[in-house]
């Protein structure tokens, strides 16, 4: 239940790699991200170190994903963090950080979208219900005279 949540912007530094699998389709892709600061002597924004991300996409994110996102895009991604560690053989330990991605969108900061809602293959057929009566019932006559009837007199204030 702790999972690290996180929410990266960046730009896709690979082409997303697609693959359909007995569990599902995914998709990989890698995302550069690169601190900027503004240097006050040099009076000009400057690129700080950039941390690259693999972002893992499944299921339907991962069909979209490799219909739309392309190497050089500015994308938001949020998901859960993931760092592994390895040893190789003769080699030094590495780690590298994974996001399983929940959500990928494109970042409308810097460039613009077209929204194109996916059609979702094998949907099931919508089964129709009746729209519930949802309007009041109106007040008749003898309720309007009960209410009359029941109402106390008003106290005069002194």
């Amino acid at each position: 239940m702790n999972e690290t949540i996180v929410c990266v912007v960046g730009n896709v530094a690979t082409q997303p790699v697609y693959r359909e699998s007995a569990a599902g389709p995914s998709a990989r892709f890698r995302l550069a991200v690169t601190a900027r600061y503004w240097d006050r002597e040099k009076s000009a924004w400057t690129d700080g170190h950039t941390n690259f991300f693999t972002v893992w996409a499944n299921r339907q994110l991962a069909v979209n994903v490799a219909a739309c996102v392309e190497v050089g895009q500015p994308v938001v991604v949020q998901g859960r963090l993931k760092v592994r560690t390895e040893t190789r053989e003769g080699q030094q330990p590495w780690a590298s950080a994974d996001i399983d991605a929940v959500v990928i969108g494109h970042d409308l900061a810097r460039g613009t979208a077209l929204f194109q809602r996916a059609a979702r293959p094998d949907a099931p057929a919508a089964v129709s219900r009746p729209e519930p009566n949802w309007e009041t019932p109106g007040r008749t006559d003898t309720q309007d005279e009960r209410t009359d009837q029941q109402a106390p007199e008003p106290v005069p204030v002194t």
